[in-house]
């Protein structure tokens, strides 16, 4: 089920803004790594690469052996790659539980047509019974029949990540799972993924928390300015000084002020 995921080169500009350079990075098959970097520095960019809502000027995008380059979102969906955006994309006025059977095309009795229909077996009611048991899975089941936009953030985090799950990836990508979810609902995520992980899922997480990335992540690679300034186990990227010049010392200043009381002047 595990699958190595890899950019080679990858190179992209909007109009005279260059986005991304030569980017290269890897995330190994059965491992968690994080991609971090400053605000405009090209991870959602990448993301867009490797799943196909963006192609690139020049480089390449392997799953495997396999070249995934060119191919189209529902393409590369199919074949295992499976991601969650930065602002979460569900439909907030079907129930938890619909949300859950679009990908299977079940919701009321639709035809099935998504690779979520080959993880299900026994029609609609395979499909439910997949659902909620991935609904139990990130601990939202007892919301399956609310409707979606009535959840709060942290919850839409979670029925996304249900919901990317309904097509069993091999491979996931999750931008800022955590940004703007509360810290009990974090560390439940984060034991989440830790367990799928566990299981042989491969993760690619791109996140500014810095604490969620170095206790999760196997590896970190970081952008800067679209070029890969350094790439290695949190404990090596926590110490570079290329990082801590470029993110990692404002990053960690800005935790540090948040977590000061405020002072009147």
């Amino acid at each position: 089920m595990t699958a190595e995921l890899a950019t080679r080169g990858i190179t992209k500009s909007f109009g005279g803004v260059q986005a991304l350079a030569e980017c290269t990075l890897t995330a190994p098959s059965g491992q968690i790594t994080g991609l971090i970097g400053p605000n405009g520095s090209g991870k959602t960019t990448l993301f867009n690469i490797i799943t196909g809502y963006e192609r690139p000027d020049a480089g390449q995008v392997f799953l495997g052996s396999q070249e995934i380059t060119k191919a189209a979102p529902r393409r590369v969906f199919a074949l295992g790659v499976g991601r969650t955006f930065q602002l979460t994309r569900i439909f907030p006025r079907l129930t938890v539980l619909e949300n859950m059977l679009v990908p299977s095309g079940h919701l009321r009795g639709g035809p099935a047509g998504s690779p979520g229909q080959r993880n299900s077996a026994g029609g609609g009611r395979g499909h439910r019974e997949r659902a909620m048991e991935l609904l139990a899975f990130t601990g939202i089941d007892g919301l399956s029949g609310a409707l979606a936009g009535t959840l709060s953030y942290g919850q839409r985090k979670l029925l996304e990540l249900s919901y990317v799950l309904v097509a069993d990836p091999a491979v996931v990508l999750l931008d800022e799972p955590a940004g703007g979810v509360n810290p009990s609902l974090v560390n439940h995520l984060a034991d989440r993924i830790s367990e799928l992980n566990k299981a042989g899922r491969t993760f690619l997480i791109v996140e500014h928390n810095m604490d969620f990335v170095m206790g999760l992540c196997h590896q970190v690679t970081v952008l800067d300015y679209g070029t890969v300034i350094a790439s290695g186990p949190p404990d090596l990227i926590r110490n570079d000084p290329r990082v801590l010049d470029a993110y990692l010392g404002s990053a960690l200043l800005d935790a540090q002020a948040a977590d000061e009381p405020a002072v009147d002047d």
